[in-house]
């Protein structure tokens, strides 16, 4: 290949890249830009690897600290240094920030002269994006499941958000109960950011619409203001806000039913645009807290039941748990006092008026969980907090997981319970088939380490209990051979072992290269070669076992047909192929073989339109007027030990492997083999390969 075409072959493999690739010489000037890099940013001509920071914005992994020239992954590896999957940011002005992962090397020959060095970028910022998101949602998650308290859940959430997604601050801002102000119980600054004068220049109490935390409550929706400098409204500090770098503020209700609970203000350094997925992240937190303070609060009214009955149903109404009081009696039973109305989730349907829940669950909890309950219902009498999850039949009959957490509570010498009851059973149904599609995993991993130790057991049987044999039984044959005094049928008795012997052997070989192909320890040996000049190699070979069945054989082939391919295998692949078509074409037929080179499309590239060349291809087409194929049966025909009905039809011997193993070559070049019927029949077998490795 000249040098012009693997120029042109290189630049279009580099465009092809869905990562961007850089590379510079050893002067430090960039000499490769590939298309990808050109899409975020136009090649500068004569760029040098001091100027690439400040051309390009780039920034250190926390999207802040601008990179210095000496930092740049690609000087870096022009230093000698080798980079793997090292992060930063690209922030050209009036442009989203692109977070990739870079990997660089510096390029060095065998003797360490060192040529130049190259970077290679990854556009990780979905990935990233999705990750911090994800790692949001669980860090509040932890965080309302460890707290104790509404104010420790309140700094928990906050802290855990404003940490997760890199921002400055975070507050919680909780309206009072007499619905006239909001008032903040919890605040986070991240680490190193002193934002004291901004936070001490605001009054710790706002009326609606005051600050961005009374705006958010009084509107009821979220406030996002995506820059501070440029937005017209009179916000509570704002100059104090922008003097300490603080340029995004938003601010999300925290909801229960219809009723706002409280409101979740956070702060950036940086612009920050409205991310309708970041939004409706936002908003699910405020889902968790909302909840969260809710069954704070159902717990708090709990312990006043008797005096705020009233306060206590408008709240229990806008939950899905059925909430109850249940008290001790003398013998150590329960007798509800108080039941709210939904206690369908957990039945099936609505309690009837004068039932009494205590009683109901107790002869409803399932058989095979009544011990657990007892043991429940005893801890309870005991003064002691506890919960538990078991089966309850309910008024529908029908199965349901329940989780019951009840609390209890002396008042005077009487014992109180108060409970909730939550139907899991759609979790307990996940859980339960997360645990079969595990089973199943773990049988299915199972099953392919038999097979794996049998294919091992199989190749150790096949090295060393029959090659060392045929090898021997073939060497003695050889001496026998040059016995001069044997008879006619004697040495007709050892052609008959040699020839066995030696399909053995084949048989052998042709497991032991499969073995390989499929561990990749078969090593190809590229070199260049002619593709023509080998096919006509193999043509002249087989002549004799085709002129032996009157088959005529007809070849059109280039003069020649460069390419780079491990010669040894490819010859395997057309000997193959032609004994093949000798083997199940009858006396008589016709067999014909054609060379030559075919454009190579890939109408799924990146970057490419449909049709676009993407280099050349090698094809060689074996066609037969052959005994053919049932059409159902091409999809196994490069199956391993897979012989086709037809062949067996006709008596005709073989092993299966001989497909197997060409399919196994051509894929190792980076090709495709077909096999497809001839029209009039026969079959046709289609070997394309890549012209240039």
């Amino acid at each position: 290949m000249s040098p012009e075409r693997q120029q042109t072959f290189l630049s279009t493999l580099l465009d092809s890249l869905a990562s961007g690739v850089v590379a510079c010489d050893a002067d430090g000037y960039v000499v490769v830009f590939n298309q990808p890099m050109r899409q975020s940013r136009p090649h500068i001509p004569g760029l040098h690897v001091r100027d690439i920071a400040a051309a390009f914005h780039l920034y250190a992994a926390d999207g802040r600290t601008p990179l210095q020239p000496q930092q740049v992954p690609l000087a870096r590896a022009l230093a000698g240094e080798h980079i793997d999957a090292e992060q930063l940011i690209v922030h050209p002005p009036g442009r989203r920030p692109r977070r990739f992962a870079v990997t660089g090397r510096p390029i060095t020959t065998p003797d360490g002269q060192r040529l130049g060095a190259l970077v290679v970028l990854d556009d990780i910022t979905e990935a990233h994006r999705a990750s911090v998101l994800t790692a949001a949602q669980h860090a509040v998650a932890r965080a309302l499941a460890d707290a104790v308290s509404a104010e420790q859940a309140a700094v928990a959430v906050v802290a855990a958000v404003t940490e997760a997604l890199g921002w400055s601050c975070g507050e919680y801002w909780q309206v009072t109960p007499d619905q006239a102000a909001i008032t903040r119980i919890g605040s986070w600054t991240a680490p190193g950011r002193d934002l004291s004068d901004f936070l001490a220049s605001r009054p710790p109490t706002m009326r609606p619409g005051q600050g961005v935390a009374g705006m958010a409550w009084s509107a009821g929706h979220e406030l996002w203001i995506c820059d501070l400098q440029d937005d017209p409204r009179d916000i509570v500090s704002k100059q104090q806000a922008l003097q300490t770098g603080l340029r995004t503020a938003i601010g999300l209700p925290v909801r229960s039913g219809r009723q706002v609970l409280g409101a979740l203000v956070f702060f950036t350094d940086t612009v920050q645009k409205i991310d309708d997925e970041l939004a409706r992240l936002l908003d699910g937190v405020c889902a968790h807290v909302g909840r969260y303070m809710e069954r704070r609060r159902a717990e708090e009214l709990a312990v006043a039941l008797a005096t705020s009955r009233r306060q206590f149903e408008q709240v229990i109404t806008q939950i899905n748990d059925n909430v109850w009081t249940a008290e001790v009696t003398g013998d150590g039973s329960m007798r509800s006092v108080y039941q709210s109305q939904n206690a369908a989730p957990v039945l099936g349907r609505p309690l009837p008026q004068d039932a009494d829940l205590a009683e109901v669950l107790a002869r409803r909890i399932h058989p095979d969980d009544q011990q657990a309950y007892a043991t429940f219902t005893a801890a309870l009498s005991r003064g002691e907090r506890t919960e538990i999850e078991c089966r309850i039949i309910g008024l529908d009959d029908i199965v349901r997981w329940v989780w019951i957490r009840a609390t209890p509570r002396r008042h005077g010498d009487r014992l109180f319970i108060d409970g909730i009851s939550t139907d899991v059973t759609e979790r307990h149904r996940m859980a339960e088939q997360r645990e079969r599609l595990l089973e199943q995993e773990r049988q299915q991993v199972g099953r392919l380490r038999e097979m794996d130790r049998m294919k091992d057991e199989l190749m150790a049987l096949v090295t060393h209990e029959l090659r060392n044999p045929i090898a021997a039984i073939r060497g003695y044959a050889e001496l026998l051979a040059d016995d001069a005094g044997l008879s006619s049928t004697q040495q007709t008795f050892l052609d008959v072992i040699d020839r066995k012997s030696t399909q053995l052997q084949r048989l052998v070989d042709d497991l032991l290269d499969l073995a390989r192909l499929d561990t990749g320890q078969l090593t190809l040996d590229i070199r260049p070669l002619d593709l023509a000049h080998l096919t006509r190699q193999a043509l002249q070979d087989h002549r004799p076992a085709a002129q032996a069945k009157q088959l005529t054989v007809t070849a059109e082939l280039p003069a020649r047909l460069p390419m780079r391919a491990d010669a040894l295998r490819l010859r395997q692949v057309l000997d193959n192929l032609l004994s093949n078509a000798i083997k199940y074409t009858p006396s008589g037929g016709a067999i014909t073989v054609t060379a030559g080179l075919a454009a190579r499309r890939d109408d799924d590239s990146d970057g490419q339109d449909e049709g676009e060349d993407e280099g050349e291809t090698a094809v060689v087409i074996i066609a037969d007027t052959g005994i053919g194929i049932p059409a159902e049966q091409y999809e196994h025909l490069f199956s391993r030990f897979f012989r086709a009905s037809t062949a067996k039809d006709a008596g005709i011997k073989g092993t299966g492997l001989g497909l197997a193993i060409t399919r196994a070559i051509v894929t190792a070049h980076g090709g495709t083999i077909t096999a497809a019927p001839r029209d009039g029949g026969g079959t046709v077998f289609t070997v394309a390969l890549p012209a240039a490795w």
